[in-house]
């Protein structure tokens, strides 16, 4: 599949209407499409794209036709927060559940993780892995951090083009981090086997979930064979290493180690269990940090004050020492950059339920069984929640605004009792990362927009160029490290 590119959000903006708040109807509208396709192609090359101009057409709910004639597909598309509020917060047994198509195709791929789980499973899985994810424990995770962003800083010390593609580093540098954490000593063996297979089982998801022809799986068509040879590849390496650790003497203090060795009332999980958890949070533990990363690297580049601001925290925070967790709680202004950043490139610009029953959102009818978006990406570029949408502000993020702002006008990593469980943890390593390499660098981005694409979230389509300036003498960092002659 074609890359699905669009405008940067910092392009200049079209000319947009601001629909008026929630205001009843019967039936919500039903967003413009070709008579044979209805919205199929739009959806597949340019789903950001397609969701902006949904909102533009039709406001707060709108409904999307795909597929041909005999075989169509609706679905339909929330704008609005308050709605946003109602289905985060439906019970999920009763209101609107994780079995759309997306979902059924990521539980596929990736397993019956925390992600996707539901009911009883979920309930079960939330016992065992929220102690994982506890304030302390995600604070004891600041050393691989801490020293991923520094073996990143060496390298950038001694690029003599100073040039460097923020995505890349960025997405190198937070799955570095997601593998220590999680296999510990045994991350260098897992490492080449996840820059292979995540990428092919995260494009996989997508095509499956949106298709309005779903091809079986065990079809041998190319691409197929290609998604089977990532799992099995995923799939074998993870299992062998649960094994060994259950044959251990000890089963490690990494996160596989305590999933191995957790018990809930003398209960374990089994080896397919914690495959699962290892997968989602490979995907969600270093993917969506990466695009934190990268978009907030790229914005400072192009705002000296910004920089300037977050550059003087930094210092005055961190000093010349090595961060520590309570050093990464007083970084309030680079916490701000970070969520503006998530505001203008939400990680995950679409999340999906499907609706148990007939219900109303915002006053629009949903028929049951019909799969719902809430969209990130279209709320955070509302005008009239965000004024100025497509301008990068920080200030956006004082206590006062956030006070003054919809509860729900800002939710890159959901809301509500599924709510991800690892945000703690994603905000933690960009605070850390971002402060040590402002600390060391100036970085400087070329003018243009970044094009941005979606697969499984949302991502850069191609290099984000950038040049990192030297700003200050070699230390921490650098001088655990040899010079070249």
């Amino acid at each position: 599949m074609s890359s699905n590119s669009i405008r940067s959000p910092l392009s200049p903006p079209q000319p947009r209407r601001t629909p008026p708040p929630c205001t009843p109807s019967r039936e919500p509208p039903t967003v413009r499409g070709t008579w044979l396709l209805g919205s199929t192609r739009e959806l597949l090359r340019d789903p950001l794209e397609l969701g902006l101009r949904g909102y533009d057409e039709g406001g707060d709910v709108v409904r999307y036709v795909v597929g041909l004639p005999g075989r169509r597909r609706e679905f339909f598309t929330v704008n609005h927060p308050d709605g946003v509020g109602e289905l985060l917060n439906a019970p999920h047994h009763l209101g609107y559940r994780k079995d759309s198509e997306f979902y059924r195709a990521m539980r596929d791929l990736y397993g019956n993780g925390l992600v996707t789980s539901q009911d009883e499973t979920w309930l079960r899985q939330r016992r065992f892995i929220q102690p994982l994810f506890t304030p302390r424990s995600v604070d004891g995770y600041v050393t691989p951090i801490v020293e991923e962003a520094e073996r990143v800083a060496i390298r950038w010390h001694n690029c003599p083009s100073h040039l460097v593609d923020l995505d890349g580093e960025m997405r190198a540098l937070t799955l570095g981090v997601a593998a220590r954490i999680l296999f510990g000593v045994q991350a260098p063996r897992m490492l080449p086997v996840l820059r292979m297979t995540l990428p092919v089982l995260g494009r996989a998801v997508l095509q499956r979930g949106v298709s309005a022809v779903r091809i079986p799986s065990t079809w041998p068509t190319p691409g197929n064979r290609r998604i089977a040879r990532a799992e099995s590849r995923l799939d074998g390496l993870c299992d062998a290493i649960i094994e060994h650790r259950r044959t251990a003497a000890e089963a490690g203090t990494d996160l596989l180690g305590r999933l191995v060795a957790a018990r809930e009332d003398g209960d374990t999980l089994s080896t397919e269990e914690i495959r699962d958890q290892v997968k989602v949070f490979l995907l969600a533990g270093h993917d969506t940090t990466a695009t934190m990363l990268t978009f907030a690297l790229h914005l400072l580049g192009k705002d000296a004050g910004v920089q300037d601001r977050a550059r003087d925290e930094a210092e005055r925070v961190l000093g010349t020492g090595t961060p520590t967790a309570s050093d990464v709680h007083r970084l309030t202004y680079t916490t701000m950059v970070l969520e503006e950043a998530a505001r203008l490139y939400p990680p995950s610009p679409y999340l999906t339920r499907r609706a148990v029953e007939e219900s109303e959102v915002c006053g629009y009818r949903i028929p049951a069984g019909a799969d719902v978006n809430l969209a990130p990406w279209v709320i955070h570029h509302r005008a009239d929640l965000w004024p100025d949408p497509f301008r990068f502000d920080p200030d956006r993020f004082t206590p006062d605004r956030v006070k003054e702002r919809h509860k729900y006008a800002w939710f890159p990593f959901g809301h509500g009792p599924r709510g991800c469980i690892g945000q703690r943890f994603a905000m933690l390593e960009a605070a850390v990362t971002l402060a040590i390499l402002l600390r060391e660098f100036e970085f400087r981005s070329p003018p243009g927009s970044v094009v941005v694409t979606t697969d499984l979230l949302l991502h850069p389509a191609g290099a984000v160029p950038c040049r990192v300036l030297r700003r200050v003498p070699v230390h921490s960092a650098a001088h655990r490290t040899h010079q070249p002659s």
